[in-house]
């Protein structure tokens, strides 16, 4: 069976069980803060099972996209030097959502396993929960007695474990339970593990005995107090790798030796000379047929490699490819030209990629040229650090300099570790960690989220009426201090780059002021404070009023997102996709898929076609129907979206039609103007558009009037004559500066001159140190440039107080540079030094500064003792 067949295959087994098989979810999350990447089949329930949103379907089945880069097994570094873990790895899962429990899961799982796909049932290996004292809980006898009654399975391969690999628990607090894992024997010849007195088993450590299914059992609750409690719902959620179940079903050693991986391998070999075999080499070929899945995959789903954050992870990623692209022998950008290759192998089973494959290796492109630029720097300052250490008489290379390269270089760690063993030098990978984990407690600070929950029952779900209505009567759900929910709410909840409503929440007995409104789960909370009256409860009526004013500015931005849009492919180019948006009732904020600056001549013809849409006052409309069919019609979906079956399609007449679930004006007249702001790049492949409508265009053209205005009132001339005066005087300015400038070097050459009188001679060396007056630095240069020429042969130091700093100038002769060995990086070091400074440069001329105003006279006096050291 080919990994398509296998994919499908399980899906249509679930499918025949009355499984509602789903697509999965984007690999970027765009509802659970906590995660970068989504990391496994349960991140897209995670709210059910939080009990935040309701149950549509009782029995689930998917092929989910995960990424995961780091854990205990599966660290980035790792990745390509084991034949089984991946940084992007696709999990096959079924599941039940209060519906069918232990019987049935484990029953199906054995019978896909074993009569369709035929796996040797004496290679079966069934593992089951063994209890726990601590948490006083029996063992899994009720799934052990299942897989008696529901298989055939060899009894002596029903095995017990303990909590670390046989009990499932989504965090410290929540849904968690025992869980029964599938394992198989792939023979003696697949053991990995060298150790002597290594015994081949189940969960003992080695690739002999591999995990094909995990088939978690959710039963239990845990609460904030650690005790465990009986759910009133027990759920099941499966997860089978698929990469490994490929590999067993089409009997490889390796996962890379599949048709997942092979056609891919195969480009690497095609764009490099090379073969693929054991060693290094083979290394460099598992990682780049690694890498190139999660990046694909991750900016199809809108992410962007960046200096933070996800965007942090993909760059790491795409820089450790390139590294081992050069273990191949290629310099230059190659590693883009991936993609085809993968697209071939998974673009009908994730359709995503095949859309956006120009785009991705686009982005992979800039990114490898960017690099590219980056690593000579970073191979210069590796050499600087290392020879250092060798002179220092060392054999470790310091973990500090082994982050710098890492964070400011791009280095990934390996990459280091693999420069300084050609020197024989190792790396202190402890202090990296330490660094590195310093890092991470940094950005893990501004990162933090707490994933809220709601205590409601699944059938308390908020009605939106905010598409027809300003205002409505409604009952109270739910009052917290800060929070109310509603039984129905013409408050639009944050999404979709739309900010959430304001308003008022109010009856007879009270008024809450409502500051920000969004989702949690299914639930629309308004949040806000009390500013009247006693506190509400549930089951009161209530009036809910949002701030009109506000809205109305909000849906001139909003619909104006989709005639930009349009717009910017028209004039761009099809390659242009929204990328994500802000839309304030203040301005709006438009990302997007393109590579370069746009000319201000394209933004005219952008901003003139969005302006004749409004002057055309199109209606806009919108229906609800389903996702496919809104795609046949031409509809416009977001990267990295996760839609469900029926979508909202919101059209502006014989103009555009998007998916989208925000509130739009009825025509497009109802925007008035559209302005651009600004315009400029956010990441490698990635441009902003700021922009403002409505009375906001109208505040913004009044100030540059006025502006103009109170500009040609300065220069006592008519508005339109504003520009030729100013260029007259830039004009007289910039002769006024060459004069000046002329004048100051007259008066500096004066100065040196008088220095030069005044030269000493030591061991056959012009020696001068003195005092000049300049106005900035680039004077300060180019005083010591003439007293170089002056001087002929010889060091000078020249001091000077610039805006109440002391800077020196240290110039040293080609001729004694040569015979001497004096730099001057050298001795300016230690001249600003007495001043409480630093500085270095190039070994003919170096600059430096220092605070000490009062120990400038010293520090020239004693430059002439500086000097004579050096040159003893």
């Amino acid at each position: 069976m080919t990994s398509n067949e296998i994919r499908q295959s399980f899906l249509d087994f679930f499918k025949g069980k009355s499984h509602h098989v789903v697509p999965s979810a984007p690999v970027v999350p765009q509802d659970d803060p906590t995660l970068l990447f989504t990391n496994a089949g349960m991140n897209q329930f995670k709210d059910i099972f939080m009990g935040t949103r309701q149950i549509k379907y009782p029995r689930i089945a998917d092929s989910q996209k995960c990424i995961r880069v780091s854990g205990k097994h599966n660290d980035l570094e790792e990745v390509g030097r084991d034949t089984y873990h991946h940084t992007f790895f696709e999990m096959l899962g079924n599941w039940s959502f209060g519906d069918y429990f232990k019987a049935e899961a484990i029953q199906w799982a054995w019978e896909l396993l074993t009569d369709v796909w035929k796996l040797p049932k004496d290679k079966l290996y069934a593992t089951v929960f063994a209890g726990d004292e601590a948490d006083k809980v029996e063992p899994d006898i009720e799934a052990e007695e299942e897989w008696k009654k529901q298989t055939d399975i060899n009894h002596s391969h029903i095995l017990r474990f303990d909590k670390k690999d046989n009990f499932w628990e989504m965090g410290d607090t929540g849904p968690c339970g025992p869980c029964s894992e599938i394992h198989i024997d792939r023979g003696p010849e697949f053991c990995d593990n060298s150790d002597p007195d290594h015994v081949c088993a189940v969960n003992s450590g080695c690739a002999r005995f591999i995990e094909l299914w995990n088939l978690v059992f959710i039963q239990y609750n845990r609460d904030q107090n650690g005790k465990l409690h009986l759910l009133p719902a027990k759920h099941v959620d499966t997860g089978a790798g698929f990469e490994r179940l490929v590999s067993v079903l089409q009997n490889t050693k390796s996962n890379y030796d599949t048709d997942t991986f092979t056609p891919v391998i195969q480009a690497i070999s095609d764009l490099t000379g090379k073969t693929y075999t054991d060693g290094e080499t083979g290394v460099a070929f598992q990682v780049l047929a690694d890498h190139i899945r999660a990046l694909s995959f991750a900016i199809a789903d809108g992410a962007i490699p960046g200096n933070e954050g996800r965007g942090y992870v993909l760059r790491r990623i795409l820089r450790r490819a390139a590294r081992f692209g050069r273990v191949l022998d290629m310099h230059e950008p190659f590693f883009y030209k991936l993609v085809f290759p993968l697209v071939t192998v998974m673009g009908n089973a994730y359709p995503e990629i095949k859309e956006r494959q120009d785009y991705i290796s686009r982005v992979i492109r800039a990114e490898e040229e960017s690099f590219g630029r980056t690593l000579d720097r970073g191979i210069e300052i590796f050499e600087q650090k290392a020879k250092k250490t060798l002179a220092g008489g060392g054999n470790i290379f310091p973990g500090k300099d082994a982050f710098l390269l890492h964070d400011t270089y791009g280095f990934p760690l390996d990459l280091t570790q693999l420069m300084a063993e050609e020197k024989g030098l190792s790396v202190d990978v402890a202090g990296f960690n330490l660094e590195m984990d310093q890092q991470r407690e940094r950005s893990g600070k501004d990162r933090k989220a707490v994933y809220e929950t709601v205590n409601l029952t699944t059938n308390d779900k908020s009605e939106f009426v905010g598409y027809e209505k300003d205002e409505t009567e409604t009952e109270i759900i739910l009052f917290e201090k800060d929070r109310i929910i509603l039984k129905k709410t013409p408050f639009y909840a944050e999404s979709g780059g739309q900010v959430g409503d304001t308003g008022i929440i109010t009856n007879d007995n009270f008024q809450f002021n409502v500051t920000g409104t969004k989702y949690v789960g299914e639930h629309i909370v308004h949040f806000g404070e009390m500013v009247s009256g006693n506190p509400p409860k549930a089951g009161d009526r209530v009036t809910a009023r949002i701030n009109i004013q506000k809205r109305r500015a909000t849906e001139r931005n909003h619909t104006v997102t989709h005639l930009l849009h349009k717009a910017l492919r028209t004039v761009l180019g099809e390659h242009v996709h929204q990328a994500g948006s802000l839309v304030h009732p203040d301005y709006m904020r438009f990302d997007f898929s393109h590579f370069e600056k746009i000319s201000d001549r394209d933004l005219r013809k952008i901003e003139d076609i969005v302006n004749q849409q409004i002057l055309e006052n199109r209606k806009t409309t919108w229906q609800v129907m389903p996702l496919e069919e809104a795609k046949q019609k031409g509809a416009m979906a977001l990267f990295g979206e996760k839609y469900g079956e029926n979508v909202r399609m919101v059209e502006i007449e014989n103009y555009s039609r998007e998916l989208c679930g925000g509130t739009h004006v009825s025509a497009t007249g109802e925007i008035g103007e559209f302005v651009i702001t600004g315009e400029s790049a956010i990441a490698a492949g990635t441009r902003r558009i700021e922009s403002i409508t409505g009375l906001k265009s109208l505040e913004y053209f009044r100030g540059f009037k006025q502006l103009l205005e109170d500009s040609s009132k300065l220069l006592a001339c008519p508005p339109e004559e504003t520009i030729t005066h100013i260029k007259v005087l830039l004009d007289e300015r910039k002769a006024l500066e060459q004069e000046l400038k002329k004048y100051r070097e007259k008066s500096s050459k004066k100065e040196i001159e008088s220095l030069l009188e005044n030269k000493k001679n030591i061991n056959g060396i012009n020696i001068i140190a003195g005092e000049i007056h300049v106005n900035n630095v680039d004077e300060l240069r180019v005083s010591g440039d003439i007293l170089r020429k002056g001087l002929g042969s010889g060091i000078g130091v020249l001091g000077a107080v610039i805006n109440e700093k002391v800077n020196f100038v240290c110039i040293v002769t080609k001729d004694v540079i040569e015979s001497k060995k004096i730099k001057a990086g050298d001795i300016v070091k230690e001249v600003a030094a007495i001043a409480g400074g630093s500085g270095g440069g190039s070994p003919h001329m170096a600059v430096a500064g220092a605070k000490d105003l009062s120990k400038l006279g010293s520090a020239l006096s004693e430059t002439e003792k500086i000097i004579k050291r050096k040159l003893n």
